[in-house]
């Protein structure tokens, strides 16, 4: 997911730039609701919206990883292949740098496969016919830098065209209303791994403090995460309140938000795709590599945090020193919560 939403701002770019250029996204099928959406009836019929591409590829290479050596799995691979090589794309963008996302951009037989000369698994750069030297720090940065060689200009980041899903913007509706209310704040207290989480019982006071400042603040429970959010809930003194909702349905939330607070993970990165205040709370992964971007945002990282991508079970040592008070800080600095309320720290 945010591979897919770092991404999104160096293809609407391209968009922007080109508009009758044919433009096609290889992705996972669990993540298609950042690319199509059902958009409503239109003369009878239900119709698509596709803001960013004309045509998506759907690979379902995680189901092929289970089972790699049966017969479904190469039948799908060789359909992908045949599907890639049909769409004849004159030029194929690797944004992601993985081996995977590289031998994929193979399969498409395309002539000029482009990758970064330093991806993020090195191997993959001996799978591209052309290597860019990327100067760029954050991953969004990296991605314009490649947008912008095929697209012959210097390309700015551009806030993503996400799709608007209607049957999630009717259950929005009866979630959080458009008018009215108070102000929303959402919670990501889960993230890939365990050592990016911060600590739910601190999620739960920060929550309670933001409650008390005329906040309604919400807890997203991704897949595998109702007993964490029901955690937090529970930290809170039952002040907050869990919200389970499907991709389409949590871009819909996130719109309405007026801040999101999480650590590096994707309901993050869509927050600021959607161009709302975020906090982020960061410990193994490098922010400036793959933080918060193109959004009013404050990133909390320990000095005594190192980079480290090995997927350990519990919480990073240096995450476990960012208090609760430094999380609300950061929540007034960057959003209005309630009619210019703001605190001095925990009550």
């Amino acid at each position: 997911m945010g591979d897919i939403l770092h991404a999104l701002p160096a293809v609407t770019a391209l968009r922007k730039a080109h508009p009758a250029w044919h433009i096609g996204w290889a992705v996972e099928p669990r993540w298609r609701a950042l690319l199509t959406a059902e958009a409503g009836e239109a003369e009878g019929r239900r119709s698509v919206q596709r803001p960013l591409v004309d045509q998506i590829h759907f690979v379902p290479t995680k189901a092929w990883s289970k089972r790699p050596l049966t017969k479904v799995t190469w039948d799908g691979i060789l359909a992908t292949r045949r599907e890639l090589r049909a769409s004849d794309y004159d030029a194929v963008l690797d944004l992601q740098g993985s081996i995977r996302s590289a031998v994929l951009s193979r399969m498409t037989g395309c002539h000029r496969t482009i990758g970064d000369s330093q991806p993020w698994e090195g191997p993959a750069r001996f799978l591209y016919t052309e290597r860019i030297e990327t100067i760029g720090a954050h991953v969004i940065e990296k991605a314009m830098e490649l947008a912008s060689d095929v697209a012959g200009d210097l390309l700015m980041p551009e806030q993503p065209w996400l799709p608007v899903d209607a049957g999630a913007e009717v259950w929005c509706d009866h979630i959080v209303p458009k008018s009215g209310g108070r102000p929303v704040v959402l919670l990501n207290p889960g993230a890939g791994w365990g050592a990016k989480c911060w600590p739910a019982e601190r999620y739960g006071l920060v929550a309670r403090e933001l409650t008390k400042a005329g906040a309604r603040v919400m807890v997203n429970a991704g897949p595998g995460e109702d007993a964490l959010a029901a955690r937090v809930v529970a930290y809170s003194g039952g002040m907050a309140e869990t919200v389970v909702c499907t991709l389409p349905q949590l871009i819909s939330l996130t719109r309405r938000i007026a801040l999101m607070i999480g650590g590096d993970t994707g309901p993050l990165h869509l927050a600021c795709a959607l161009g709302k205040p975020v906090v982020g709370i960061y410990g193994p992964t490098d922010p400036h590599r793959n933080g918060p971007y193109g959004s009013e945002f404050r990133v909390l990282r320990s000095p005594v945090s190192v980079r480290d991508h090995s997927r350990k079970p519990d919480t990073e040592a240096g995450l476990l020193t960012i208090q609760p008070e430094a999380v609300l800080q950061a929540a007034w600095d960057v959003a209005v919560i309630a009619d210019g309320a703001r605190s001095e720290g925990l009550q």
